[in-house]
């Protein structure tokens, strides 16, 4: 049982040897520089910053993003469950019916996202 997992523990030690090797490489062949105040500011086409990097985001962001990560997570679920549905001959109407249990919740919050306004775009 422990040999199935030798390939992920492979894929593991080549990764984190990968990270190191390339850091150990970047410390050794970098060139060090002096250090220069003006090279130490932001640049933003050859101007002066006007404005501070840190600006806030309004929360319409953040709600677009959340809706667009649920609904890309259906798409995730729904896709293999396409793929193995003819498949499964005993079990279809099974599958069949969590699946539509599962867009009928996706559904609701939908409504309910909808209702809440978050597609509006004012």
């Amino acid at each position: 049982m422990l040999q199935d997992y030798l390939p992920i523990g492979i894929l593991i030690v080549f990764t984190v040897l990968f990270a190191v090797t390339t850091i150990v490489v970047s410390i050794i062949t970098s060139q060090k520089a002096r250090t220069n105040s003006a090279k130490d500011h932001a640049y933003e086409c050859g101007l002066p910053a006007i404005n501070d990097a840190h600006v806030r985001f309004s929360v319409k962001f953040y709600l677009v993003a959340m809706l667009f990560i649920l609904f890309d997570v259906e798409v995730v679920f729904l896709y293999p469950w396409a793929v193995v549905f003819k498949t499964m001959v005993k079990e279809s109407l099974v599958i069949f019916f969590s699946m539509l249990s599962f867009l009928g919740v996706l559904f609701v919050g939908f409504l309910y996202a909808w209702k809440k306004g978050a597609f509006d775009w004012k």
